[in-house]
């Protein structure tokens, strides 16, 4: 574990007088009333207005490295970094210049080019188990075709999903995606099915079954019951819907047993974690072979992006055929994302990038842990490395989504990171989402971090 950065008078000042002037932003407000004209909550995701933000969202303008300014002028150190998605920061210059000179040519042509084959070599390269990959816009279809493929592979409609994991926003999958009260989630081994959504046909859910995370008891009783109709169970490696709950040592590969003991396809869903824990994701680190794995978020570098990935043997069934599987999309491979995407994949290979993330990572984890136990709050950081998230609770760790939904203070929460946000750092105020570090993320950031923190503490007190 890296050391705690060190926090000299000299630096404290310097920091101080930035930290404390993010409190002024009118013209984030004046914006956000006229956005609300044109723009349902003025906004176009839920996570980004008033549902989350007290008084509306602050509105970025422009960012560069680990650092975003707003309309007001406000620089605030990201921790947010576009959920996860900008794992070289904003603006790296390579990026940019792979950008500038892929647009003039220009941006795509709903055709084959040669960034693709490159982009899907270099993916092929990093993760254990693609020996194909198929690319498309973002996480939420990526998960999508995963499910189409199983179910063609296998021959069967059903599948399992965990509670309080999100998989994108596909029918099928918004299912005890929220925070509930923990009174309405019924028996572990017969969890009560909460749609996450209105307009959603209560039969769709019928060819979904649902488990805790974490829990290898009730999961197994539930398989006993149901196992022989799943066409796979999906999961994400690290739960990441709920801040950042580690799965407990061989869970992860109990649950690939679990799903080919019954003739399940096991799928990983690395949106979130791809590309982040080491350059083949956690499948890499956690020494996993998924049937299938997703990718999204950090695979961009900032730009959209989705992608399946698995053996030859699945991937295949998407060729041009009688009972092929359709996927179809104008945007599929875009030729200026797939120019970024080798880019991008370039530069997580470079040596030592991974041993930086967890560097930065670790020692942000220990001085907020620090800051807590000085402030005698009841707080845990949990997490590793590139990504990791506070909780306000009693417990000494979160393992799911019921004690998530038990056991956490989440308005508490909220209050402590707009104390942040005024003393500039940038964070989302959804206790359910996570601290991400990116390569551009320096000690100064960490630094900045604590030094907000400790007074955030004191405000909330």
């Amino acid at each position: 574990m890296a050391a705690e950065p060190r926090i000299n008078s000299q630096r404290t000042n310097k920091l101080m007088s930035t930290i404390l002037s993010t409190t002024n932003r009118t013209l984030s407000r004046q914006w956000y009333e006229r956005a609300q004209a044109s723009l349902v909550e003025g906004v176009n995701s839920p996570s980004r207005g008033s549902a989350v933000y007290q008084d509306g969202p602050v509105v970025l303008e422009r960012g560069g490295g680990s650092h975003v300014w707003d309309i007001d002028g406000n620089k605030y150190v990201d921790f947010m970094m576009s959920f996860g998605a900008l794992i070289q920061g904003h603006a790296h210059p390579r990026i940019v210049d792979v950008v500038t000179h892929a647009v003039a040519n220009g941006s795509h042509f709903a055709a084959a080019t040669p960034a693709e084959e490159v982009a899907a070599r270099r993916f092929c390269s990093m993760v254990p188990t693609a020996e194909a990959v198929r690319f498309c816009n973002s996480g939420s279809e990526a998960t999508m075709l995963a499910l189409r493929l199983a179910r063609a592979h296998t021959g069967r409609n059903k599948f399992l999903k965990f509670e309080g994991h999100y998989h994108g926003w596909y029918d099928p999958y918004c299912l005890n995606g929220n925070s509930r009260p923990a009174d309405q989630l019924g028996p572990p081994d017969r969890p009560a099915k909460i749609p996450d959504s209105a307009g959603i046909p209560a039969s769709t859910f019928d060819d979904v079954v649902l488990a805790p995370w974490n829990n290898v008891v009730a999961l197994e009783s539930i398989l006993r019951e149901h196992g022989r109709d799943l066409a796979a169970i999906i999961t994400e490696p690290i739960m990441a819907n709920m801040g950042c709950i580690l799965p407990r040592d061989g869970y992860l590969q109990k649950v690939c047993d679990l799903a080919h003991d019954y003739g399940a396809l096991f799928i990983m869903d690395e949106v979130v974690t791809g590309f982040r824990y080491a350059p083949g994701g956690c499948q890499e680190y956690y020494g996993l072979k998924p049937d299938l794995s997703t990718f999204g978020k950090a695979l961009g570098a900032g730009f959209p992006i989705g992608a399946v990935a698995g053996p030859r043997a699945i991937l295949d069934r998407l060729k041009w055929a009688e009972g092929m599987v359709l996927h179809y999309g104008t945007f599929n491979g875009h030729r200026l994302t797939m120019e970024v995407v080798a880019a991008n994949l370039e530069l997580l290979s470079v040596a030592g990038t991974h041993q930086q993330l967890y560097a930065m990572g670790d020692a942000a984890i220990a001085a907020l842990r620090d800051v807590f136990r000085r402030h005698q709050l009841p707080a845990i950081v949990q997490g590793f490395g590139p990504m990791f998230q506070i909780y306000f609770t009693s417990l000494d760790a979160i393992h799911d989504y019921r004690d998530y939904c038990g056991a956490v203070d989440t308005a508490r929460y909220s209050r402590f990171v707009h104390a942040l946000l005024d003393r500039g750092i940038y964070m989302t105020p959804s206790n359910g989402l996570h601290w991400i570090i990116s390569t551009a993320h320096t000690e100064a950031d960490v630094s900045a971090l604590i030094i907000a923190a400790d007074a955030a503490c004191s405000a909330i007190a």
